[in-house]
């Protein structure tokens, strides 16, 4: 079996949509993190002090078929109509894992039985 690391980068606000949208895409267990994030705009300020957006990170190790819906998923959230998105999201290649719990392996492969 083959797996791929799934990182979004998503806005605090909309952090349990994108949780919803990857479990129901068949996503069983994620990591998130805190995070804040520079980017090429101008940060908005207000009476002097400078408001800074907080941002969560989504790291999923998913079977590499998987991680693709999960991919779309996640982006369905961060850009439903198709104009700017909300946030990022990517996948990685995974070529060595260790320690990955054996339920999780047997949830993939029912996960993968099920989309047959």
């Amino acid at each position: 079996m083959k797996f791929s690391l799934l990182v979004a980068i998503v806005p605090e606000d909309i952090e349990q949509q994108c949780i919803d949208a990857a479990t129901e895409a068949g996503a069983v267990g994620m990591t998130l993190m805190s995070g804040r994030g520079i980017g090429g705009e101008r940060k908005k300020t207000f009476f002097g002090l400078t408001y800074e957006g907080s941002q969560s990170i989504m790291l999923m190790t998913l079977e590499r078929s998987l991680s693709l819906k999960v991919l779309k998923a996640i982006r369905q959230v961060l850009n439903p109509m198709g104009d700017d998105s909300r946030g990022l999201v990517m996948t990685l290649p995974v070529e060595h894992l260790g320690g990955i719990d054996m339920a999780q392996i047997k949830r993939f492969e029912e996960r993968l039985r099920q989309d047959d």
